[in-house]
C-alpha cells in the first residue's frame, strides 16, 4: 500500500474547505442561480401595491367639514372621499396576524401631527439618547436600569379608537404589518391629516 502523508492529507483538505473548489461547483452547492447573475434587491423581493392617486379637481372642493374616509382591508386602499367621489386613493398597511385593524365606523377623536406611541418603541439611555432596546412593547417588556421609555413616531396622528388604533405615517411593505393602526404614505398621511377633522367618519370594511 502507498503511502500518504499526514500533512499532504491535510492540506488537501484546507484546499477543499477554505477555496479549492471551483466556481461552477461552488454555485451548484448554493443554487442554482448563474454565478453571473444580479443578485436580487430585497425590495424586489416585497410584494408591491400600485401607487396613490389623487383627483386634483376635487382638491378645493373637499374640505374638513364634508369628507369621510374608507377604509379597505382586503383590497389594502383607503380612500379620502366627499360624497360618493373619491379624492384620494391610496395604498396602506393595516393590521397583521393577531393584531388586527378593528372593522366598522368610527369618528375621528383625536388628531397629532407629531404623535409618537404609548405602547410600541424604544428603550433609550437616560443621559446619552441612546438606544438599549429597540422594538419594545411596553405591555410586556420592562425597562432596563437607567434607560427610559421613547415611543415610535406615528406622524400626522388621526386615532380612530381608545385603544390607540388610528391612521399614520408608516412603512408600507405590501401587506398588512402593522400592530392594528392604518399606515399610510409619508406624501399622502398630511393631506389626509389636513382634509379631515374631530368627528370625521371612518368606515373599516373587510
Amino acid at each position: 500500500m502507498k503511502n500518504v502523508c499526514p500533512l499532504t492529507t491535510l492540506a488537501a483538505g484546507l484546499v477543499l474547505l477554505f477555496g479549492g473548489l471551483a466556481p461552477e461547483a461552488s454555485a451548484q452547492i448554493w443554487g442554482s442561480r448563474s454565478a453571473n447573475a444580479p443578485m436580487r434587491k430585497a425590495s424586489d423581493m416585497i410584494s408591491r401595491q400600485p401607487g396613490p392617486k389623487i383627483d386634483k379637481e376635487l382638491e378645493s372642493v373637499i374640505t374638513p367639514s364634508n369628507s369621510h374616509v374608507r377604509i379597505s382591508l382586503s383590497k389594502q386602499r383607503v380612500y379620502l372621499m366627499t360624497g360618493d367621489q373619491v379624492y384620494i386613493d391610496s395604498p396602506i398597511s393595516s393590521g397583521k396576524a393577531g393584531h388586527a385593524t378593528p372593522r366598522g365606523t368610527f369618528r375621528i377623536s383625536e388628531k397629532d401631527a407629531d404623535h409618537r406611541s404609548s405602547i410600541y418603541g424604544n428603550f433609550v439611555d437616560r443621559r446619552t439618547g441612546r438606544v438599549v432596546r429597540s422594538g419594545i412593547s411596553t405591555k410586556i417588556d420592562s425597562a432596563p436600569s437607567g434607560t427610559r421609555y421613547q415611543g415610535a413616531p406615528m406622524l400626522w396622528f388621526c386615532r380612530l379608537t381608545s385603544s390607540g388604533v388610528g391612521m399614520h405615517t408608516g412603512i408600507l411593505p405590501g401587506y398588512p404589518a402593522s400592530h392594528g393602526c392604518i399606515r399610510l404614505p409619508a406624501e399622502i398621511a398630511p393631506i389626509i391629516y389636513s382634509k379631515v377633522a374631530a368627528g370625521t367618519k371612518v368606515v373599516v370594511e373587510a
